[in-house]
């Protein structure tokens, strides 16, 4: 079975929800390799004593480093919990990192029932092939110069 690159990021309101929902996939999720921002990243080894690498907290990158595995072909799933409730100062950090998701095409859980839905499709767990977006194109285009 491949392993899929996971990465899990949850802000300070929906860590509590994201563990729990760690702890109740534990022998799903440990089948593959996690990622994940650092705070949430730290937690869950302690929680759960698996190892999960871990990046800066998002307020301070993390988000970003994440956004930039994207990019590089390095995360297969990503789970953010977000709160749509509470304003963040990194929010243009968490809008790029959503937007970057999309861009490369990678499946993005929101919340819990989103993360069910991912974790329990046939796909977790078998080889897929995600359609990679072709940017060759929109790279190469020339833009009038004044």
């Amino acid at each position: 079975m491949p392993k899929k690159k996971i990465a899990l990021v949850a802000h300070d309101n929906e860590k509590q929800d994201l563990l729990d929902w760690v702890e109740t996939n534990r022998d799903s999720l440990m089948k593959h390799e996690l990622s994940a921002t650092g705070t949430t990243g730290r937690l869950i080894e302690k929680k759960l004593g698996i190892d999960v690498k871990t990046f800066r907290s998002g307020p301070l990158g993390g988000d970003q480093q994440i956004g930039a595995e994207i990019v590089n072909g390095n995360v297969d799933i990503l789970i953010f919990f977000w709160d749509p409730l509470q304003p963040h100062p990194h929010d243009p950090d968490v809008k790029a990192l959503l937007r970057i998701a999309v861009v490369w095409n990678v499946p993005v859980a929101c919340n819990r029932s989103s993360a069910d839905y991912l974790v329990s499709s046939p796909l977790f767990d078998e080889p897929y092939e995600r359609t990679q977006p072709d940017y060759d194109a929109y790279g190469a285009r020339r833009l009038p110069v004044k």
